[in-house]
């Protein structure tokens, strides 16, 4: 028998090489795609230069709001009223202080997720790091601390203690920036405006601050909101007893730092403290900073149950806090009554 051939017509023979044309571009299309997607997972980030853009973004951010604060520009509206009844004012300075902070960290490194505490349709495709990184910061850290960006969340604070801020009250003003990595705290920033000098921590590796030589928890100084307090006052008193001194002050960023050694330079202005409570609802822009800080210091900062704070996910942290450094927190949470921070 003959062997069987095949034919073609020029039209079959157009659609075969078609096809095969198009099974070669989705072999390579895919090829592409795959390679593509493997290079933006490993898409990485240099955790100092993210602590260089953080102290610019604050210090910046710092600029606009003591600028609104000089010029008598806040135009304050309000955002409504917090769970405690309180209004909780929006100024010029949140929102120009916004502007700076989170479109200098998003334009430098534009594949971490950022979050502020304002929202604004401004957007400033212009605004670049400088690429300098403070002598500080290379003194003490060095290069090539490289994370993946899709493990960072950066929290951004462009005004802290906002309702004092609008009262003059200036020394509890803060600007902060928080970088975390799956969660955790590793990089804190707390800018002070009025005075311009600026904390900041990248965990493990180094600081520009330190706790102070001695710390009290019998009873302890006990740093609370003044804004925001619920009833810290009594259960602060129950935990430690009548005799313990309460210090009220805005901003969580200043209650952290009254919780360090600070530069002889600004000491005459702050309140110092050896355990900073807070019993209602925070938001974590308020408190990651902060964390970072204590952390790197050996400091905790953990919800009233004695819980490590995720700093990822929803900013709402429902579990009050309790922060401490240089003393034995533990110690310290023992102490502390049974509270529902959702009733307080």
């Amino acid at each position: 028998m003959a062997p069987m051939g095949i034919r073609l017509s020029p039209l079959g023979v157009g659609v075969f090489c078609l096809l095969g044309v198009g099974v070669i571009y989705h072999l390579y299309a895919g090829v592409i795609s795959n390679r593509l997607a493997a290079f933006r997972q490993k898409s990485q980030v240099d955790l100092r230069d993210l602590l260089a853009v953080s102290v610019e973004a604050a210090v910046l951010g710092g600029l606009e709001v003591k600028k609104v604060r000089d010029e008598n520009g806040l135009q304050e509206k309000s955002k409504g009223k917090t769970k405690e009844g309180v209004n909780d004012p929006l100024t010029m300075g949140d929102l120009q202080s916004h502007r700076k902070m989170f479109n200098l960290i998003s334009n430098t490194f534009p594949d971490i997720t950022v979050n502020s505490e304002e929202h604004d349709s401004v957007v400033d495709k212009a605004l670049a790091w400088s690429r300098d990184i403070p002598q500080d910061i290379l003194d003490k850290i060095e290069a090539g601390k490289d994370v993946p960006a899709e493990s960072i969340t950066v929290w951004i604070d462009p005004l802290d203690a906002t309702q004092e801020y609008t009262e003059n009250l200036v020394k509890f003003v803060t600007t902060m920036v928080c970088v975390a990595v799956d969660g955790k705290p590793v990089i804190g920033v707390v800018h002070q405006p009025f005075t311009g000098f600026t904390a900041w921590a990248f965990v493990g590796q180094g600081s520009n601050m330190s706790p102070r030589t001695s710390y009290s928890i019998s009873p302890p100084k006990a740093i609370v909101s003044r804004s925001h307090s619920g009833k810290v006052k009594s259960f602060v008193q129950e935990a430690f007893g009548n005799s313990t001194t309460i210090i009220e002050a805005g901003g969580a960023g200043y209650k952290v730092l009254a919780l360090l050694e600070m530069p002889p330079s600004e000491t005459s202005s702050m309140d110092q403290a050896d355990v900073y409570i807070h019993v209602t609802f925070i938001k974590k822009w308020d408190i990651c900073a902060g964390a970072a800080l204590l952390n790197a210091l050996g400091g905790h900062m953990t919800t009233l149950k004695g819980e490590d704070i995720d700093y990822s996910g929803t900013p709402v942290n429902k579990g009050g806090l309790v922060a401490s450094v240089g003393v034995d927190h533990k110690a310290l949470l023992e102490k502390l009554p049974n509270l529902d921070p959702e009733k307080h």
